[in-house]
């Protein structure tokens, strides 16, 4: 449905994105992830013909809709818009703002249109009022109606959850995702939330410094994570280099590390562990001491704040009680079967 390939983006002549290819399929939900900063915006504001490429291309089902020295005009994309701040127009009604795309449409036409919206997107009462009047959820339930209402081919959405609370950015991720799968519709959205990205999306990818570092299935990047940036924006964790013994040894600053399933070699090979606080577990038994400097209590597991012998801080995260408090002293074990592995 959407091909992007190869752009290279720029200010000024100074290039923000570099070489960027992906491709997202028809009713496919695709999400950018990374801090501010790295480019996301920039590609969205590409996609949507607010900016011209400085190399590449961007093709939607098969038909060029900007390439170097050639843009076509946003109103021309059939792509929606949600921005980060809503931008609904504040003198207009509900009904108003969701019917503002539908220029070429009769006053029954727009009335059925903005009916089937505010049913769509659970807000059949709130025709008459105004942007004022609603809660934040609200208004961003209004601003994905009115972007759906002309019926796009694609949806962009830049950061739609970001001035919402924790809760409410969780739920209305998942609602967002029902609705766009129900209507068939493709989007893109971009944040730096990476369990935002991992409920709404079917294929996301990590960027940083201007550059795609991986794109794929969220799995994918979880599980089997490009690099250690890739590794440490999709998940928490710390980096611990190692020297392998043998396939499934490893010696590093958490002791001699013996695995189930093999992963290095050949001996003598520098290594660098990705370990999750999951990974880590404090007990009476392990292959080196640490002190407990924290413990936060989050109801399914307790996150430990631990410091090694060598000063350094990790975190540990335990679903079953254990009931160490700060002061005391624990031994950790490193319960993986295959560790994440980043080899020079």
């Amino acid at each position: 449905m959407l091909e992007v390939e190869s752009i290279s983006c720029a200010y000024r002549d100074s290039v923000v994105v570099r070489d960027l290819s992906f491709a997202i399929g028809v009713g496919e939900i695709a999400c950018l992830l990374g801090p501010s900063g790295c480019g996301k915006t920039t590609v969205l504001r590409a996609l949507a013909g607010f900016s011209r490429l400085h190399g590449g291309s961007i093709r939607v089902r098969g038909e060029t809709i900007s390439s170097v020295g050639f843009t076509r005009a946003p109103e021309h994309r059939q792509m929606g818009m949600v921005f980060q701040d809503y931008a609904l127009f504040p003198h207009l009604t509900v009904a108003e703002n969701i019917a503002f795309g539908l220029k070429d449409a009769d006053r029954p036409q727009k009335a059925r249109a903005v009916g089937k919206m505010l049913e769509l997107v659970r807000l059949p009462d709130l025709s008459k009022r105004y942007p004022h009047e609603l809660s934040g959820g609200q208004q961003q339930r209004v601003a994905l109606a009115r972007a759906l209402a002309p019926k796009p081919q694609l949806l962009l959405m830049d950061e739609p959850f970001s001035n919402l609370d924790t809760e409410l950015r969780k739920q209305l991720s998942g609602e967002v995702r029902d609705i766009l799968k129900q209507q068939g519709i493709a989007a893109i959205v971009v944040t730096h939330d990476q369990e935002e990205a991992f409920t709404i999306s079917d294929r996301l990818g990590v960027l940083a410094g201007g550059v795609l570092q991986q794109w794929g299935r969220a799995e994918s990047l979880y599980y089997e994570p490009a690099n250690p940036l890739v590794a440490g924006f999709v998940g928490k964790g710390s980096l611990f280099e190692g020297v392998c013994l043998n396939e499934t040894c490893v010696e590093t600053e958490l002791g001699l590390l013996e695995f189930a399933e093999p992963f290095c070699a050949p001996s003598g090979r520098a290594v660098k562990l990705f370990i999750r606080p999951s990974d880590l577990h404090p007990g009476k038994d392990g292959s080196v001491e640490a002190e407990v400097l924290t413990r936060e209590f989050l109801g399914g597991q307790t996150l430990y704040g631990l410091r090694l012998p060598n000063g350094r801080q990790v975190e540990s995260e335990v679903r079953e009680k254990v009931g160490f408090q700060p002061g005391d002293r624990v031994r950790l074990q490193v319960a993986v079967h295959r560790p994440i592995a980043f080899f020079d």
